[in-house]
């Protein structure tokens, strides 16, 4: 029953953002649903965010509540559609991780820093604030590259989904995440000295 999967996906699409349409109005029982009907999907993003992780605590269901609390404080809610949320959850988990490890670092007793397991160049590991610094930097150089590798990365997200939000080709997006992947794997293999 293929025609009858693409109808309850289209079904669930519409409902998804009917209550994000209502949730931008103010109705926070829309929000609560909405959150619900997400919560799966947020999970399987903080998962892939915090596999491989050494010394870190943070279990996946504790990311996801730190990111939704985060989008609750959120005064004006502008989400354009599903996509969104999701990357903007996911860019709430970077910063919530970010935040960890810098606190880490910082703390007089020695712990490990966190640690994220990326696939930016074969099977490395970086450390989150290093891995910070070479995405501001490269934000600065091309905004849009930082941005593919956010939702890319950190958002989970496919070609498909991440061309929708950019308004770009897939071509484009493939084209501009090798890209970003070649000058990320050269800037934390090379970092440059503070």
């Amino acid at each position: 029953d293929g025609v009858r999967g693409d109808e309850d996906r289209i079904d669930r699409g519409s409902q998804t953002q009917t209550l994000i349409v209502r949730w931008r109005g103010g109705d926070e029982d829309a929000r609560d649903a909405l959150i619900a009907r997400l919560h799966p999907e947020l999970e399987k993003i903080a998962v892939a965010r915090l596999r491989g992780e050494r010394g870190c605590s943070l279990s996946a269901g504790d990311l996801v509540n730190d990111a939704i609390l985060r989008l609750i404080r959120i005064n004006e809610v502008a989400f354009a559609d599903r996509t969104h949320v999701l990357a903007l959850s996911a860019r709430m988990m970077r910063r919530i991780l970010i935040e960890r490890a810098r606190h880490m670092a910082a703390d007089k007793r020695r712990h490990e820093r966190v640690q994220l397991n990326t696939s930016i160049d074969g099977v490395q590991r970086f450390d989150v604030i290093a891995l910070e610094t070479a995405l501001v930097r490269l934000g600065l150089i091309d905004s849009q590259l930082s941005e593919i590798v956010e939702l890319r990365y950190f958002a989970g997200m496919t070609l498909p989904e991440v061309a929708e939000i950019l308004e770009v080709s897939e071509s484009t997006v493939l084209r501009r995440w090798q890209a970003a992947r070649a000058w990320l794997g050269d800037a934390l293999t090379n970092p440059v000295a503070p």
